[in-house]
């Protein structure tokens, strides 16, 4: 009798304790299914929050004038860099934009002939921009933007107070090489690189194609610029200034 007891006492137990399992897997199971309901809820605003910033990063690509070029801080106000940088990356891949550097990207302008690519000096200047940075093109890159020069160079060099880097675009490159400070004391933009080419030519190299190339840049540029002309005038050679002072005279009276 004592042991038919002690077996039912045993047996008892174990059927409180698989009562007691039993209940702890159904919590256990209440909590996952929970749990997983909160899981689903969060990806479902996670995925609404990418969509709209997605259709934001959209709408705001649609408002850029064709041919413009932007980066990722275009998006800033958007406060989540990652996501731009993958929309943008669909939209690369859909052929919306696109992408000329690293983070650099253009609306795509359309002609008749393809689509119209914008120069290295342009995607200079935007790197610079971006960068928070000064630059300015050295010799032969100047003598090629301003048209001094039919020569087109493989590299486009800049001299820049920001990060020294080298830039892929296509098949070319844009250098970076640090430079002093003391390098941009200009304050204009035009005069700068006038001086710049021209102590790329040196003096007997001047011709009067490039004096009459000289004279229409300086008429044509704005008020601000013009306004800088003699300050950034007397940064340069004694032979630059020479030959700027009487066109700079003439085209700013």
């Amino acid at each position: 009798m004592a042991l038919n007891t002690s077996a039912m006492m045993a047996v008892l137990k174990v059927f409180k304790f698989m009562l007691r399992l039993e209940i702890l897997i159904f919590k256990l199971v209440k909590i996952f299914v929970y749990l997983s309901d909160i899981y689903q809820i969060f990806q479902t605003n996670v995925k609404n929050m990418e969509d709209s910033i997605s259709q934001k990063i959209r709408d705001q690509i649609k408002q850029i004038k064709a041919g413009e070029l932007f980066t990722i801080k275009d998006f800033e106000s958007l406060n989540n860099d990652n996501l731009v940088t993958r929309t943008l990356s669909r939209l690369q891949k859909e052929g919306t934009i696109i992408r000329l550097a690293t983070g650099i990207y253009m609306n795509p302008k359309k002609t008749q002939f393809g689509i119209m690519h914008p120069t290295l000096d342009q995607i200079a200047q935007k790197i610079a921009e971006r960068d928070k940075a000064q630059i300015m093109p050295t010799g032969d890159t100047a003598l090629n933007i301003l048209g001094f020069s039919t020569q087109v160079p493989m590299n486009a060099v800049y001299i820049t107070n920001g990060a020294k880097r080298k830039v892929k675009v296509g098949e070319r490159y844009i250098i970076f090489k640090n430079a002093v400070q003391k390098n941009f004391q200009f304050k204009g933009k035009l005069l700068p690189l006038i001086i710049i080419a021209l102590k790329e030519l040196s003096k007997n190299r001047v011709t009067d194609d490039i004096r009459n190339k000289i004279f229409d840049l300086i008429l044509e540029s704005n008020a601000e610029e013009k306004t800088t002309m003699m300050h950034d005038l007397y940064l340069s050679p004694v032979w630059i200034k020479e030959l700027l002072l009487p066109i700079i005279k003439k085209t700013t009276k």
